[in-house]
């Protein structure tokens, strides 16, 4: 039951945009009082102090923001529309309501629940170093100051306050969650009979006046796209590293001067025996326990061979002693004790060393092996260099030559051969549409480099290069229409195939439809009407059954039974069913779903409760806002 309230989530919850968007994003750390009416257009009032322009314009670049720093693989503009717009307005407006609401109520956060709000709060997690204190650096990444933070903060708690004592104080009468999760889990027995579409397919011939009458009637559904064949070229790292040479000696000394890095790691393989005494012991345990430790090592000297064997009777280490004291391979940096991790890096294979004092106690140290150390031979790293050293005298070079394509392509409009030549770069081909193929990468997959080739009637009229467009980081391009061809109704020879398919379909469709409600007509007269199908359907338990299908049974009333019921698919052809039977939902665990619709209920309050606050505080939104703010845009 638990996964089914997951995957249906919106059946059970009341889908409400965000009441709150964190107050950090839209007005700083001004004061309800004071916010003033200025002399921008104001878009929106709350409590008789207007959003302005100027604000409203401010919060929605932000959101924009924190969509693109989302998704960055995605264009931008996508996110700059009247939808998005709508919903940061309302945000706006929601938030502006709340402050009016804590500020009239007085209610505030206290220095000390404020301390501990931000020590404990996951969410403040990237604010805090680890000692507690604020983390200055991430303030001043987001241009903010402590004193800033702390009164913004203080501002959203109290914001919080207002809605809390209603959000999380629902209660929901037991009659109307039990109706509410009847009508989720409820199960009811149908008999029923498909008629399958395609089992009418070999029954339907349509004729050319037919296919051509469909395809007359539909033309618009027979289009092809807009499209492109465009040479294009891409200025990257790549592109510029192909026109670097490197001398031996360039390579040789970048390999001298970086020899740590082909370097393979040394790694040693100890044992150890580890007699306990805490750094904090008296004087008195320490000195029996290094005493101990003295007795054993001059044991281990005698006989080398028991050392595994002494290890398992008489380490104090639970991790290591049952597998003799073996400390398995580590390299500098690995354990945790620096002490005994010298001792370890200062013995030859086969030696014990002398007795180590960490603070877990006193160690007697046997090394096993010793593997790696060794530098990988020039001839090995070479590509890897050439590759390395390459790389970075691209990056170097990468602004002055970002700055001539981006100078040759605007420059010399009219070809990209200019551009070829200066920079050595590889013309390519392709045909594009206006939005991206699935699976496409590179260039072409940039949205922002399609909208410049279709956007544009000079580019698209084959006269003019594209801009240059910035399609990934350290990466430039510029395309050249060659041909365009505009969206169009395809012939009908070309497309005549799909357009009998269709016609078969639709007359299929048409006659299991006919079939299906002559069955159901003769089900109404006769209810005890045999029908082959049989099966038990829920929310939970779908059967296979088309939605469609499962929603009709579900929601056809059944007071009364058997219920004769007929559900069209469409060309997929008709269902008739009988409801025979209404059982009770299982009896299973319905404890979360009882406490999500909780929490839905709580929400649609909670909204009520925001809704009236709105009227309360008397808030506004200019009809015209988000039109003149849409076509302010378009001016830019």
């Amino acid at each position: 039951m638990l996964e089914f309230v997951r995957s249906h989530t919106k059946l059970l919850q009341f889908v409400l945009v965000l009441l709150i968007f964190p107050s950090f994003a839209f007005f700083g750390i001004q004061g309800y009082s004071r916010f003033m009416d200025g002399g921008a257009a104001t878009v929106a009032k709350v409590d008789g102090r207007a959003i302005t322009r100027a604000e409203f314009d401010q919060a929605h670049q932000r959101q924009v923001e924190r969509l693109r720093q989302q998704f960055p693989n995605v264009d931008v503009k996508l996110f700059d529309n009247a939808a998005t717009r709508r919903e940061t307005l309302e945000a706006l407006v929601n938030e502006r309501v709340l402050l009016a609401a804590a500020y009239a109520e007085r209610l505030t956060v206290g220095d000390e629940r404020l301390r501990r709000i931000f020590l404990e709060d996951p969410q403040f997690a990237a604010f805090r170093n680890p000692d507690g204190t604020v983390n200055q650096m991430v303030l001043q990444a987001q241009g903010m100051s402590s004193e800033m933070f702390v009164e913004q903060l203080r501002q959203e708690l109290g914001m919080q306050q207002v809605l809390r004592g209603v959000s999380q104080s629902g209660i929901v009468p037991t009659a109307m969650a039990n109706s509410a999760l009847d009508a989720l889990f409820q199960r009811r027995t149908i008999a029923y009979e498909r008629f399958d579409a395609k089992a009418y397919a070999a029954k339907v011939a349509p004729s050319d006046a037919d296919i051509e009458a469909y395809y007359k009637a539909h033309e618009s559904e027979f289009t092809a796209p807009e499209q492109a064949t465009i040479d294009y070229v891409v200025l990257d790292l790549e592109a510029l590293k192909k026109g670097i040479t490197l001398s031996d000696k360039d390579l040789h000394d970048y390999y001298e001067q970086n020899k740590a890095r082909y370097t393979v790691a040394e790694e040693r393989h100890a044992r150890h025996i580890l007699i306990a005494a805490d750094k904090d012991a008296s004087a008195d345990v320490k000195a029996k326990a290094k005493a101990r430790a003295e007795e054993l090592l001059a044991e281990v000297r005698k006989t080398p061979n028991a050392f595994a064997e002494l290890a398992k009777k008489n380490s104090a280490d639970t991790g290591s002693a049952p597998q003799g004291g073996d400390l398995d391979w580590s390299s500098r940096g690995g354990m945790v004790s620096k002490a005994l991790e010298d001792a370890v890096f200062a013995l030859k294979p086969g030696e014990i060393g002398p007795l180590v004092e960490s603070e877990f106690g006193y160690h007697i140290v046997k090394l096993d092996g010793v593997r790696g150390g060794e530098v990988k031979p020039f001839d090995a790293v070479r590509a890897s260099i050439v590759d390395e050293v390459s790389r970075q005298q691209a990056t170097k070079k990468w602004a002055e030559a970002a700055e001539q394509f981006t100078n040759t392509v605007y420059e010399q409009a009219d070809s990209l051969q200019p551009v070829i030549d200066k920079l050595k770069l590889e013309k390519r081909t392709a045909t594009v549409l206006r939005r991206p193929a699935p699976g496409t990468t590179g260039a072409l997959a940039s949205a922002k480099l399609l909208d410049a080739v279709f956007g544009n009637d000079n580019v698209r009229n084959k006269k003019n290069n594209t801009d240059a467009i910035e399609v990934g980081p350290n990466q430039l391009a510029a395309a050249h229409v060659t041909q365009y061809l505009p969206a169009r109704a395809m012939p009908l020879a070309d497309v005549r195939d799909r357009v009998r398919a269709r016609v078969v379909a639709a007359r299929a469709g048409e006659l299991a439809r006919h079939d299906g409600e002559a069955r159901l007509a003769q089900l109404k007269a006769n209810p005890a009407t045999e029908l082959p199908g049989k099966t038990t359907l829920s929310r939970q338990q779908r059967q296979d059954m088309p939605a469609a299908v499962v929603d009709a049974v579900l929601r056809a009333d059944a007071g009364k039974l058997p219920v004769p019921l007929g559900v069209d698919l469409g060309e997929e052809g008709y269902l008739v069913a009988r409801i025979d039977a209404v059982l009770p939902r299982e009896s299973l665990d319905d404890a979360p779903a009882r406490a999500q619709y909780g929490q839905a209920w709580s929400s649609a309050e909670t909204r009520a409760y925001l809704e009236a606050l709105k009227q309360r505080f008397k808030a506004e939104t200019r009809s015209n806002a988000l039109a003149s703010a849409a076509s302010t845009d378009a001016t830019r």
